[in-house]
């Protein structure tokens, strides 16, 4: 079972390249390495299902109770688990775990020194209560001679038991569960910012096709119909209802605006036809006799609009923008006795309803490059969605160029140039967004594979009180649920977003149709209704996003970028705490060698006076008589020393 993922840099991994077994033959000469290849095998596959069809979690049992003496000790009953690497935890019996014992562990495991009894602490602390999958090397044997140059030193072990320990630990909790709203945010970055380009695409698109119209049908009356003299009706009785002179408060003003965008493109309609049209409309619709009253009803309008604090009654700045296009351009183009009849193309647009002040043409090229440009950023860091073409064609769109904010009571006219311009852009750009956001939710529609560092599992979630363990909480670990843990958020709503998913992925790719005029004849047009209210985002694939995105009941939400938590590997908190461990072995040793320093010093001291002894020594030596001597050598004579304790006399 291989685990250099192709790079040749070695290490271990949860995901192995590639599946090894051992192939045996008749008279094959087999060896540790062909059994141990048949059991690492063996082990991977199951340990492979265990990890990607069900998932960490508890498989069933391991409860966690209070212990019958109490104190800081808690019971662990039987049951099975499989941690995130797809390992077996199977506990047989019911297990006593010291609460208070692997508190102290932790905290030395964390500082590297034993700081006391952590029971002297005041209040009541929280612990997670985990199980660790552990491998032991038992039953050593001692192996045959071989004819290995290096023969393997005393016993081996000969069995691999799988065992488990007890751990507990502080802080935020790994939770294994998949949210493919998590994958979702990773597209789309910060949501904050990903809405506010959507409601950006969103004012454009409103207006591309009016904008279009605008420039395609020049010269050309807009059609008005027995609706829109119902609405000039209406809105020119609630103007003169809502009184005169004062400043109408936050909510009236809102509803005046509206009313008076409805008055404004009933009246702009009327203005578009020639001498001859407008009077058969008089004709059709009595009501328009009285236009020159409406436009006076529009004067005084605007009139006290535009004594109200702009961003008091619209707090949101795209509806603000448009809300005082409203005003200014009604009161350019129709509000006055005799219009401006040099400014067609901004009569049409108004007559439309989307009227499009100098100021609101400028900050839509802003909002072009900004839209590009966030399109471009996404597309850079979401590195796993399907529509390849799609960054080249984000690129390929010619944007007009931007320009400083006008001044406020600016009434520069378009030019139809301009105009489609915009429109192109706005257009392509609408497309590009809706294939980004399309192809983004699509993708969360397949569960990732994750590694993990973190293989404890948690059993439940403790309080303790000093060292006595006040409360046990089981109910919000993670569960293998059929299907494993990654499918376990999407059981409420997964066929609901499979038949999704076959209205809006795999669909050949959006294209913006143009709006299409009639030979001759008025341009017919529908009034776009509540268009200073909320855009509501309606369709197959906004439904997709809203089950995405909208937790149900009991779910995870999904992670943030920023809300993402990383916990320090087991394996590094182990290593510190060896590191610690050498720390004070390399203090005792560098101590131990100061010692024998000293002693060699004083050895170096004695045998400075070595050569006084040695004269001394041989003088006696020469003054011993030799063998022909027949003076015998002095008897030593007995010691009259008392003995001391211990010894014998």
């Amino acid at each position: 079972m291989g685990t250099d993922c192709g790079c040749g840099c070695g290490g271990t991994t949860a995901w192995p390249s590639a599946f090894v077994r051992p192939r045996f033959f008749a008279g094959q000469l087999l060896t540790e390495d062909d059994l141990g290849l048949l059991a690492d095998y063996a082990t991977g596959k199951a340990r492979l299902r265990n990890r990607t069809l069900s998932g960490p979690g508890v498989v069933c049992g391991l409860e966690v109770s209070c212990d019958p003496c109490g104190g800081g000790k808690v019971v662990v009953h039987p049951g099975h688990a499989l941690d995130c690497a797809g390992n077996d935890i199977v506990l047989s019996c019911r297990e006593q775990v010291d609460v208070a014992a692997l508190v102290r562990e932790l905290r030395v495991r964390s500082l590297g020194v034993d700081c006391g009894d952590p029971c002297e602490d005041d209040g009541n602390r929280r612990y997670g209560l985990f199980v660790r999958y552990e491998e032991l090397a038992v039953e050593p044997v001692a192996p045959y001679a071989t004819e290995e140059p290096c023969p393997a030193p005393g016993c081996v072990p000969s069995r691999i038991r799988e065992a488990f320990r007890f751990v507990v630990k502080t802080g935020g909790f790994d939770d294994h569960r998949h949210n493919p709203g998590t994958r979702l945010l990773r597209s789309l970055g910060n949501l904050a910012a990903a809405d506010q380009a959507r409601l950006r695409d969103q004012r454009l698109g409103k207006y591309a096709d009016a904008m279009f119209v605008a420039a395609l049908g020049s010269g050309r009356a807009l059609r008005f119909d027995a609706a829109d003299a119902k609405r000039y009706a209406d809105s020119l009785a609630w103007l003169k209802g809502s009184g005169t002179g004062d400043t109408p408060p936050p909510p009236v003003a809102r509803e005046m605006t509206e009313h008076v965008r409805a008055l404004a493109s009933a009246v702009a309609r009327f203005d578009t036809y020639d001498k001859a049209g407008q009077e058969q409309l008089k004709k059709d619709y009595p009501d328009l006799a009285g236009v020159q009253d409406a436009r006076g009803a529009l004067r005084a309008a605007c009139a006290r609009l535009a004594g109200t604090g702009t961003e008091t009654v619209w707090p949101d700045p795209v509806h603000r923008s448009i809300a005082v296009a409203v005003v200014t351009e009604t009161n350019l183009r129709v509000a006055p006795e005799q219009p401006d009849p040099g400014a067609p193309l901004e009569l049409r647009l108004l007559a439309q309803g989307l009227p499009l002040s100098h100021a609101l043409r400028v900050e839509f090229r802003t909002d072009l490059g900004v839209l590009r440009e966030w399109l471009l950023d996404r597309l850079e860091h979401a590195g796993d969605l399907a529509d390849c073409a799609l960054r080249g064609a984000v690129a390929k769109i010619d944007l007009p160029p931007q320009l400083p904010p006008p001044a406020a009571d600016s009434a520069e006219k378009t030019t139809i140039a301009e105009l489609r311009q915009i429109a192109e852009a706005a257009a392509e750009l609408s497309v590009a967004v809706r294939r980004f956001v399309t192809d983004a939710a699509c993708s969360t529609l397949n569960p990732p594979c994750s590694d993990c560092t973190d293989t404890e599992v948690l059993l439940a979630r403790l309080e303790l009180d000093g060292c006595d363990v006040a409360r046990i909480c089981s109910a919000t670990r993670e569960q293998v649920l059929p299907g494993g843990s990654a499918y376990g958020e999407w059981l409420p709503k997964l066929y609901r977003l499979r038949e999704l998913a076959e209205r809006v992925c795999c669909q050949p790719v959006p294209r913006y149709d143009k709006p299409s005029l009639p030979a001759d004849g008025p341009i017919p047009r529908p009034y776009p209704e509540k268009l200073l209210e909320d855009w509501p985002r309606t369709g197959d694939l906004e439904l997709m996003l809203s089950l995405l995105l909208t937790p149900a009941p009991g779910e995870t939400p999904p992670k943030a970028l920023h809300e993402q938590v990383y916990t320090t590997p087991s394996e590094v908190t182990d290593s510190l705490q060896e590191l610690a461990v050498l720390r004070t072995q390399v203090t005792d040793l560098t101590a131990a060698l100061e010692g024998v320093r000293a002693q060699l010093a004083g050895a170096e001291a004695q045998l400075g006076e070595l050569p006084e002894r040695l004269g001394s020594r041989l003088a006696e030596l020469e003054s011993t008589p030799s063998e022909g001597d027949a003076t015998p050598p002095a008897k030593r004579t007995r010691s009259t020393r008392a003995p001391k304790s211990g010894e014998t006399s």
